[in-house]
């Protein structure tokens, strides 16, 4: 289910939408390993305090939001207020079934 943070901009409910595609896309992809789809799905679960500013270079990840913008990055911040993280994540989780990792 898609879920913006009611002050993004409109570009920024653009980026999250393809990280959104993307991490459906990626979970859905029979090549990923279920490991890996826990582990994003982990992310998505934990509290932004939690991360105290951090940021995530999962190639999954990076690579969604340097399509989704057009810039290449080479990290993101690891914050549900940021819309490649949670698009990224919330893609993963809505392609996951829930009896598969007990969401």
């Amino acid at each position: 289910m898609r879920s913006y943070h009611e002050d993004w901009t409109d570009g920024q409910r653009a980026v999250y939408d393809e990280c959104h595609r993307a991490g459906t896309e990626w979970a859905g992809d029979p090549d990923t390993p279920t490991e890996d789809v826990q582990h994003v799905i982990n992310l998505g679960q934990a509290d932004d305090d939690t991360f105290a500013d951090a940021e995530i270079d999962y190639p999954p990840l990076v690579d969604a939001v340097t399509q989704a913008t057009g810039v290449t990055v080479t990290s993101v911040a690891a914050s549900h207020d940021d819309p490649g993280f949670r698009g990224f994540v919330d893609g993963v989780r809505d392609a996951t079934a829930d009896e598969v990792f007990g969401l």
